[in-house]
């Protein structure tokens, strides 16, 4: 059971990269998992998926969503704020054709903190909508497998009073996708 496993695991790595050796698709589909710190604050982890086809710009704009959240990051069986980001966002890649790529994007989304309908919490900002700046470095390894390293910034920032103040304004990410079709 296990070596039919590991069969078939390998065929899934094997095949994709092997077609990509061969042949220039015309679009990327990569998804995966993206860890992000807030400065001074939680560790929010979760899904991201990045999309780009000839269409657009010979692929060096890049369509991206993800969904992060301190619930599987600092929150995980601790007394943390549970807070939530769905992000959609936009990058335009330079040197689009290298494997190590530098990037810069605008996100936008909305952010949710769950104070647990707490009574002292009650009068509090609970959610926000997002409107972020991000640069970083791309890197596409030989095999179907590329990792992110950005920091970002949050135009819009807690105070407390109309926005929640958990929403940092500094955060850094670390990305690895698995392509489909790269």
């Amino acid at each position: 059971m296990r070596k039919t496993l590991l069969g078939w695991l390998v065929l899934f790595l094997f095949v994709p990269w092997v077609q990509s050796q061969t042949t220039t698709a015309p679009y990327e589909l990569g998804v995966g998992l993206r860890l992000q710190k807030t400065e001074q604050l939680y560790w929010e982890n979760g899904f991201t998926a990045d999309y780009t086809s000839d269409f657009l710009l010979h692929k060096k704009i890049h369509l991206k969503m993800s969904y992060v959240t301190s619930r599987i990051g600092s929150a995980f069986m601790t007394n943390a704020v549970r807070q939530d980001n769905i992000i959609i966002g936009a990058d335009w890649r330079f040197r689009s054709t290298k494997n190590l790529q530098i990037f810069a994007g605008l996100n936008t989304g909305f952010f949710n903190a769950d104070m647990e309908q707490l009574s002292q919490f009650k009068d509090l900002p609970h959610s926000s909508l997002l409107l972020q700046l991000e640069t970083g470095l791309f890197y596409k390894f030989k095999f179907p497998l590329v990792t992110s390293l950005s920091i970002g910034y949050n135009a819009v920032s807690g105070d407390g009073l109309t926005i929640p103040g958990t929403l940092f304004p500094v955060y850094y990410q670390l990305s690895v996708f698995y392509y489909i079709n790269k």
